[in-house]
């Protein structure tokens, strides 16, 4: 009799709640969902507008969070927890909460400043406490960097503010700076109308402001040229390369010498 009961019991519990439990899984997976997908659509309709990508996505990112929170408000109130009761506990507990999720707070004031300052956008080439990258998104706790070499970097918006940032592409033009040293023996000027030719010579090179050749100083084992050439920011690093191979190759063409260290060992009788 006491099983048969206890079985009872056991049938009328999962009979009362057990509905309760699957539609509340039901509201949050679905809502979390549909949460998704109006973050995208706001993206959709923002991006028609006159705000920049970068504050989309993080008004986006804003709006999810929301709504994932009256989403699980929604699973909570099916599962027969008074709301009301919920959200005053959240209230009564936001001392402790504001403590434990202080450096989240920080992120989410950091984020509110980069959308308003603006010190870089989606897309900007940034530099961070050494970290280079390109930007892919600012959310509301973090920033997401892209680097060269594929690498995903998430960065959050508190550390971000608090260190020197660097724009490198904020300019629509940038400064390639090189340094070629050449041999004492080697004719300097001739080698400086090398440099100068080679500068003239390529198109992405900019004619203002002017390439800068120079010599730069007398070193310790070479004569070195400071060689700096404006270029567009899209144009910078393939001119870099370029130039780097076509010196080399010039000097070497030319009989121009490029020293480089070299150690002499005397061994004593």
């Amino acid at each position: 009799m006491t099983e048969f009961l206890k079985q009872e019991q056991i049938i009328e519990f999962i009979s009362s709640y057990g509905l309760r439990v699957i539609g509340a899984l039901l509201i949050f997976f679905i809502g979390k969902r549909v949460a998704l997908w109006l973050s995208k659509v706001f993206v959709k309709v923002i991006n028609k507008t006159s705000l920049d990508e970068t504050t989309a996505s993080f008004l986006s990112s804003a709006i999810y969070m929301a709504l994932l929170f009256v989403v699980v408000l929604a699973a909570l109130a099916n599962l027969g927890v008074e709301t009301t009761s919920f959200v005053a506990l959240i209230g009564a507990m936001g001392l402790a909460i504001g403590m434990a999720l202080r450096d989240s707070f920080s992120s989410i004031g950091a984020g509110l400043l980069i959308v308003f300052f603006k010190p870089f956008k989606v897309k900007d080439m940034i530099e961070i406490a050494g970290i280079i990258g390109v930007v892919e998104s600012i959310n509301i706790f973090s920033t997401v960097l892209k680097t060269n070499d594929n690498k995903q970097i998430i960065i959050p918006n508190s550390k971000i503010v608090t260190n020197n940032i660097i724009n490198y592409s904020s300019k629509k033009i940038r400064r390639v700076d090189l340094v070629f040293g050449i041999s004492y023996e080697d004719n300097l000027k001739k080698a400086k109308n090398i440099l100068q030719d080679i500068a003239a010579a390529e198109q992405r090179i900019l004619e203002s402001p002017p390439p800068l050749i120079a010599v730069l100083e007398l070193g310790s084992s070479s004569v070195n040229f400071a060689v700096r050439v404006w270029v567009k920011n899209d144009d910078y690093w393939d001119v870099y390369f370029y130039l780097n191979e076509v010196v080399k190759l010039k000097f070497d063409e030319e009989g121009i010498t490029i020293p480089y260290p070299q150690v002499e060992v005397s061994q004593k009788k």
